[in-house]
Order: C-alpha cells, then structure tokens, then sequence
C-alpha cells in the first residue's frame, strides 16, 4: 500500500478506513506507515494499516468537484 499511496501525492482525494470513515483532502506525505493530508487548514495522519482505499476526487466534464459521490 505504501508504493500504491505514493502515486497519489499532490493531488486531492478520498481516503477510506477501516471503521468506515471518509477522510477527504491533499495527500501531502507518505512515509513509513502513515498517511498525511491536509484538508482546509488542517493536517490529519492516518496509519496505513487502516486504509481500504484511495480513490482521487471524481471530477465532472465541466472540470469542478462532484458535489455527491455514490459508492
């Protein structure tokens, strides 16, 4: 996971854990075991033993954010 992580530096995305929550924002480090991404002004470090899933933030044809997400 940690090789997979790092293809997802700088850009904006949801992270899934383990107990079901949803964390969204830039992934701006991985290292060792975690994760860290600021979201807004703040900075959040998730344990990549936790993580389910990385998936970049869906964007639509008229290049903004999707506003709902199904899944």
């Amino acid at each position: 996971m940690f090789e997979l992580a790092k293809r997802f530096i700088g850009k904006e995305c949801i992270v899934y854990t383990a107990n079901n929550a949803q964390i969204s924002g830039v992934i701006q480090e991985v290292s060792g075991n975690a994760l860290r991404i600021e979201s807004g002004k703040t900075n959040e470090i998730v344990n990549l033993e936790f993580v389910v899933r990385i998936r970049e933030y869906p964007i639509g044809k008229n290049g903004k954010k999707k506003s709902v997400i199904f899944d």
